[in-house]
Parts: structure tokens; sequence; C-alpha cells
């Protein structure tokens, strides 16, 4: 699940829009050490991208009607009701990316695409583990998907490359 951390003085907010089967995580939000709002995968992804992009808040559909829309602005568009969503950012935002020059521009592969663009600029300091750094020049200005603007620091990460092995048995 993506989630984002927001820590208060005593007690840690998580915004998360799935949380899986953690045992730690549960008895934590149990106990009242955090604060656990669950958010729709799509508004989060958006709560970044708008709070990189400087828009404080977005009207969404999403969640009207559900214990996500309470205690929040309701507003009617051509009919429909939307709630008030604030956008978010943080002081860090870690991501990986597949390629990456000195600069900071990033190139995101499959699935890295869904989340890691947006969170990028969501960050005051934004920290890129990249599979390979190449020199400035050598990425196709049309396949960057973050520019270097966002990025603060690029480390090139020692990642393990797992397959599968297909296994049969007789029968």
């Amino acid at each position: 699940g993506l989630g984002v951390l927001l820590e208060d003085k005593q007690i840690k907010k998580i915004m998360a829009s799935y949380v899986g089967e953690n045992a730690l995580f549960e008895k934590q939000m149990l106990d009242g050490e955090l604060e656990v709002e669950l958010t729709p995968q799509g508004t989060l992804a958006e709560k970044m991208r708008a709070g990189g992009a400087g828009i404080p808040a977005f009207y969404t559909a999403t969640g009207y009607g559900t214990p996500v829309a309470e205690g929040k602005e309701v507003k009617e568009f051509n009919g429909r009701p939307y709630i008030l969503e604030e956008s978010v950012t943080g002081e860090f935002a870690i991501v990986k990316a597949w390629k990456a020059d000195r600069y900071g521009n990033l190139v995101f592969r499959h699935t890295a695409m869904n989340f890691n663009p947006m969170a990028a600029t969501a960050g005051k300091i934004t920290v890129a583990e990249v599979e390979e750094i190449v020199e400035p020049g050598e990425l196709e200005p049309s396949q960057i998907h973050t520019p270097g603007i966002y990025v603060n620091r690029v480390i090139k990460g020692d990642f393990e490359k797992r397959i599968e092995r297909v296994t049969t048995r007789t029968a």
C-alpha cells in the first residue's frame, strides 16, 4: 500500500490507501500510537500531485457518502456532490526510478510510474534510488518523467534481480 507519514508531537498520523495485514501496525493503531486516515488510492495520488503543483486542495466525487467524507466540505457541481480534499506535501520523498542523469532527471518503468512521479514533486527534499545513472544528454528529453528540478539527490541502488522458477511435479 501507499502511505504518507505525518508526524505530530506525540501521535504519528498515517494517510494510506491500504495498510495490509501488519501485526505491528495493527497493535500501534489499536494502542493509539498511530492515527490512520484511509484514503482512496487515486485520491492519495492526486493529493501528492496537487501538493507538488502548489494546489492547496481539490474537489473529488470519490468517497462521497462514505466515512472518507466525514467532516469534509461538500459542494455540488452539475447536480453531483463532491468532497474537498486537501493536498499533501512532505519534508522528504523517497522514490525508486529506473534511470537518472547526474542532474536528477528521472525515468520510471512499469508500476513505478503509478505514484513515484507525483511523490517526487511533493517532497521538499526528494531522493531517488535508481538502477542506472547516465551522463547528461543520454536520456531522451521526451522520455523524462520527472525533471531534475524536483530531485535533490540521486543514489545508485544495488538491486537483487529475482527470477521465478517453473517447477512441476510428475503425476
